[in-house]
């Protein structure tokens, strides 16, 4: 069974090229206009969480991302939703960020997430879906699996520093 993935987007990008919209159109994701739209029990993405996201946390219902610019999230209010994690340490595989440390799209934040919580064949369907998409799982191959080997958020940011 697979992990159901929902985002919020602040639609702040070109929705003919958005990774979020894409994987909407292929059934893949739901999108909610609002925030408190989202399942209150999800996992949410979030970089600026303090906990890290770790195997631990494949017992969460679902995923979701927040898919806005870096601007906007400063101004998020998640609201109710409390079970959030950053993402460790990856490097961006998509063409707008290719190369650059924590600055993963929406789709790369949910494949990372998938992969890091076991769910690693769904982390490549939802990849497939972009030319780049499997470059990701390339280019992170040794972090990804060492994060997906980890017992909880400790060990994430332990593991984190060898890489960072």
């Amino acid at each position: 069974m697979m992990m159901p993935l929902f985002a919020w987007r602040d639609n702040s990008c070109d929705p003919r090229i958005c990774s979020v919209k894409k994987l909407e159109r292929a059934g893949m994701i739901r999108v909610a206009a609002k925030i408190d739209k989202i399942p209150k029990s999800t996992l949410l993405l979030d970089p600026r969480s303090p906990q890290a996201l770790s195997p631990a946390d494949r017992i969460a219902p679902s995923l979701t991302v927040l898919d806005c610019t870096w601007e906007t999230l400063e101004k998020v209010d998640v609201g109710e939703i409390t079970r959030k994690r950053a993402l460790p340490f990856l490097v961006a595989a998509n063409p707008g960020h290719f190369g650059r440390p924590f600055m993963l799209n929406s789709v790369e934040a949910l494949a990372a997430a998938l992969y890091i919580m076991g769910e690693k064949q769904q982390a490549h369907d939802i990849l497939a879906k972009f030319g780049w998409g499997i470059r990701f799982l390339e280019v992170n191959a040794e972090p990804l699996e060492d994060y997906s080997r980890a017992a909880n958020s400790a060990e994430i940011v332990e593991i984190q520093s060898h890489y960072y």
